[in-house]
């Protein structure tokens, strides 16, 4: 059921895509993962906007959360209470920045799995990559250079510190490990994901600048 109402639409959609190179004269499937990636951020943008800004106001309102609950530790009756009461004044919903991301989860994996289980019915190579299928392994990595890899570490990087406002212990970790993890296992995805990932992070670290650019100028 995923396959027919994700999957396949999304393997049909980066047909469509890859018709439209070939209309302007130069056929690629690398091009074709670009415009699909880029048309379904826009798409989600709406729901990106609702998340990333539940998630700052969740974040800027921490140390007052710490401070209740250092205060009120002996009573989780009142803890609770005052804890909503924060919410409530702040106007800050704990869940919503979770629905949007439950929202995109099925388009996000439709789209993962169209471009990885794709059949290719034209050359795939794409700029210094062969072979957009390639990487299946360490000893055969999605790309000879690693530039993809490298690029999906760094632009998860800097998508992550737009999105983080308090520096504790476990945000840089985090800021660290996710990166490098991202980065490792797209050596073993087909270089087609590795343009998909890149391109997913920069359209997302361009919509959140838009969108912290927007806040500063109200």
């Amino acid at each position: 059921m995923f396959d027919t109402f994700v999957t396949h639409p999304m393997q049909q959609a980066l047909t469509f895509f890859y018709m439209l190179t070939q209309k302007a004269g130069y056929p690629s499937y690398g091009v074709a993962i670009i415009l699909l990636t880029a048309a379904i951020k826009m798409v989600l943008y709406p729901l990106t906007v609702k998340q990333v800004k539940s998630m700052k106001a969740m974040q800027e309102i921490q140390p007052k959360v710490k401070a209740l609950q250092e205060k009120y530790k002996d009573n989780k009756e009142k803890l609770q209470s005052e804890i909503g009461a924060l919410y409530k004044a702040n106007k800050v919903n704990p869940l919503s920045g979770c629905l949007p991301l439950i929202v995109q989860m099925p388009l996000l994996m439709g789209i993962f799995f169209a471009i990885k289980e794709y059949q290719y019915q034209g050359p795939t190579k794409f700029l210094w990559l062969e072979n957009l299928q390639q990487g299946t392994s360490l000893s055969d990595p999605s790309d000879p250079y690693f530039i993809i890899p490298l690029l999906c570490a760094v632009t998860t990087y800097v998508q992550q510190k737009q999105t983080t406002t308090e520096m504790t212990q476990q945000n840089k970790m985090m800021l660290i490990f996710m990166p490098v993890f991202i980065g490792y296992i797209t050596i073993t995805f087909p270089a087609g994901l590795g343009i998909y990932w890149v391109v997913s992070n920069f359209v997302q670290i361009v919509q959140q600048w838009f969108m912290s650019r927007n806040s500063t100028v109200a």
